[in-house]
């Protein structure tokens, strides 16, 4: 299985290349680009600076990174792109918090003629930028709503489920995983585009987390004491996940608990190691920093626009499921196998 999963991520990258096209460095002189994060303390945003900052530095961009002060800082990042719109960059690679709000200031910026890259979390609509290089975050949401009810057998449909989602503006990349967990859990989402408005008597309640520890403690907290017999636990990502595991210990709860994630992140696949999580899907943010920095060299050459994947709107940048705990019709690879190939 790890063979077969390391070359489609081969084969992943591979393709990344061939549709970007081979970018020398002599051709990206003088070229500026940006790199805009919700905030520089996710390991997640860490790995993405650190793939941008070398695939820049082997191309000859000069790279300038910004950051929100914490997941939500919507106003930070339009500072950021005002700043790189005056600086004569040619492009810029954004993970916006707020994904509606920021398509004005991304159209400023197309207008001023620099390609925008959005960066694991698609615009709304996903068209407002030039280009998307994410993980397939419904299927990311999907595959570990499919683990957890596949593990729960017959007891799935008494289960009593907490969801920890990211914020209350609802970015693109919260609904797509926490829709995508209910559907692959087989709850009905009702209006995809909208987290909460389902009616399964399953769900206890939906809380946010800003996606850290803090956030996903306060979040389960909350939620324990609406109903104490919680046992599924969605999490947006893995502090989050860590957050929550916090808060059941503090109660008492983690006997007969399952939490699953999205992310990959080292962290997260040792707790999945030492069984406080029980399954995460794990995404390839260096990968997706450093194809965006490579288009970008290519446009400032070329003004050549990325391709999306094949059937979809967005390049796809990979997905697997990691858990210690497999179950039959759900491709996972072991925490193990996860540790060689995660991040942070």
């Amino acid at each position: 299985m790890l063979k077969t999963t390391a070359l489609k991520t081969a084969a992943l990258a591979i393709a990344g290349a061939g549709f970007l096209g081979l970018v020398q460095p002599a051709s990206a002189q003088d070229v500026g680009a940006c790199l805009i994060t919700k905030t520089d303390i996710n390991p997640f945003f860490v790995k993405m600076r650190e793939g941008a900052t070398a695939k820049a530095e082997e191309l000859g961009i000069s790279l300038s990174t910004y950051a929100g002060k914490v997941d939500g800082d919507h106003e930070t990042q339009v500072q950021a792109i005002e700043t790189c719109i005056v600086s004569g960059a040619k492009g810029i690679l954004l993970t916006a918090s707020d994904t509606k709000a920021i398509v004005p200031a991304v159209k400023k910026a197309r207008d001023a003629g620099l390609l925008v890259i959005a960066l694991d979390t698609p615009l709304e609509p996903i068209d407002a930028a030039d280009a998307t290089f994410a993980t397939d975050n419904f299927k990311a949401g999907e595959l570990v709503g499919q683990w957890a009810a596949k593990t729960l057998g017959d007891e799935a449909a008494n289960a009593k489920i907490a969801l920890l989602d990211l914020s209350p503006s609802q970015p693109s990349v919260d609904v797509l995983r926490d829709q995508g967990f209910l559907t692959g859990f087989g709850i009905d989402t009702k209006d995809p585009n909208m987290i909460g408005d389902e009616d399964d008597a399953r769900i206890v309640g939906n809380d946010v987390t800003s996606g850290n520890e803090e956030g996903g403690r306060e979040a389960m907290e909350n939620l324990l004491q609406r109903d104490p017999d919680i046992n599924v636990v969605y999490t947006i990502n893995e502090p989050a996940a860590a957050g929550a595991y916090e808060a059941l210990s503090s109660f008492g709860k983690t006997e007969g608990v399952l939490i699953v994630s999205v992310d990959g992140g080292c962290p997260g696949v040792q707790n999945v190691k030492e069984g406080i999580i029980g399954a995460t899907s794990q995404q390839y943010p260096l990968l997706m920093a450093s194809l965006g920095v490579e288009a970008i060299a290519k446009y400032a050459e070329t003004g050549e626009l990325p391709e999306p994947s094949p059937g979809l709107d967005f390049f796809n940048t990979g997905v697997t499921l990691v858990t210690d705990q497999p179950v039959e019709g759900v491709e996972s690879i072991s925490s193990d196998e996860g540790l060689e190939r995660c991040w942070g």
